[in-house]
């Protein structure tokens, strides 16, 4: 099974970043294909980024999709540019302090990764807590995995921050009854 994932967000958020340590949980350390792209605006933070990982058990023959099957948004404009652009079946993650729904949202997961981040001392593991609440959303990693990919994508004086904050986003999701 083949399964398009979108991050989504603004450049500074760690998104690009996010869907590396995915892939790299995936392909390396879950025993899965991936593959990871990214794009983003000319602006270094503050434009519009998004990173598109494609996980599959077999061989990945293309790369790029147009609707996901996970969407992660970080951000109201990645709201606004990607919100439609999923499968009937998609799960939808969206950060309730950054996104204001306001159409065809039925369903999306909502939780608020940039406060849970901020409880934590610092705002900018909000993309880790999203991957924690990715990972027990979806299932489509194993959360050993994601673990291992943050200690080995993130630098050492940030590790202990990080693992947390994964653990925040499971927690999260647990919350909401989605294991």
């Amino acid at each position: 099974m083949q399964r398009g994932v979108r991050l989504a967000g603004f450049g500074g958020q760690g998104i690009i970043l996010s869907g590396y340590v995915l892939g790299k949980a995936a392909a390396i350390y879950d025993g899965k294909e991936a593959v990871f792209s990214q794009s983003y605006g000319p602006e270094a933070r503050g434009g519009a980024c998004a990173a598109q990982v494609v996980i599959s058990d077999g061989p990945v023959n293309y790369h790029l999709f147009e609707e996901a099957d996970c969407l992660a948004l970080l951000s109201q404009e990645a709201y606004e540019l990607y919100g439609g652009a999923v499968k009937p079946d998609a799960t939808v993650m969206v950060d309730s302090d950054l996104v204001t729904l306001n159409g065809k949202d039925d369903g999306f997961l909502t939780a608020p990764f940039t406060s849970v981040a901020e409880e934590m001392g610092n705002r900018i593991v909000a993309n880790i807590v999203m991957l924690g609440f990715f990972t027990a959303a979806t299932g489509l990693v194993g959360a050993e995995a994601m673990k291992e990919s943050i200690r080995t994508s993130v630098r050492e004086r940030f590790m202990e921050l990080n693992l947390q904050a994964f653990d925040r986003g499971i927690e999260r999701s647990e919350q909401l009854g989605r294991k």
